[in-house]
């Protein structure tokens, strides 16, 4: 068993049971609905994907969404990576690529619940990242991509806000 490892039952009675103390995303932009496992190298969250919102068109989100479904499920990970370790709230990451998303469906059925695998590959020192990722729905696979974040230190967030330092 890992060093750490949650499942939903053991969130429930921690900070973790809300999605938004893992991630930043707010409003419209959070997708992810909730984290059910969390552990040192990997999290299984879940999307409702709704009946309206900013990429729901015709009944459906288009599958191309699904790179931004796993880039916050690796969020979460981060979120709760960042709680054990004592931090305060989620940080800012960025999505910096991807290698191969293939994208088994046009789009996610809206009223369709997903999960969505993220398994860690590596961080480096300088916060650059590699995981591997998938979304499942009903145990067959929609989507998969091996996708590159970074978790830029305190300087480089500045810079990216247009702070001074």
């Amino acid at each position: 068993m890992p060093a750490w490892f949650y499942r939903v039952n053991d969130m429930d009675s921690l900070t973790f049971g809300r999605i938004e103390t893992l991630v930043p995303h707010r409003g419209g932009m959070r997708l992810v609905d909730r984290v059910l496992e969390v552990d040192d190298d990997h999290v299984l969250a879940e999307v409702d994907v709704p009946f309206d919102g900013l990429f729901v068109r015709d009944g459906e989100v288009p599958s191309w969404v699904g790179i931004e479904y796993m880039a916050q499920a690796v969020a979460a990970w981060a979120g709760a990576r960042a709680q054990r370790q004592g931090a305060a709230g989620p940080r800012p990451g960025l999505l910096l690529g991807t290698r191969r998303y293939e994208a088994h469906c046009g789009g996610f059925a809206s009223g369709s619940r997903l999960r969505v695998e993220a398994r860690c590959e590596f961080i480096a020192g300088n916060g650059l990242g590699q995981f591997d990722c998938r979304i499942v729905q009903d145990g067959r696979e929609l989507a998969v991509a091996r996708i590159s974040v970074m978790d830029p230190s305190d300087e480089a967030l500045a810079l990216l806000r247009g702070e001074e330092r």
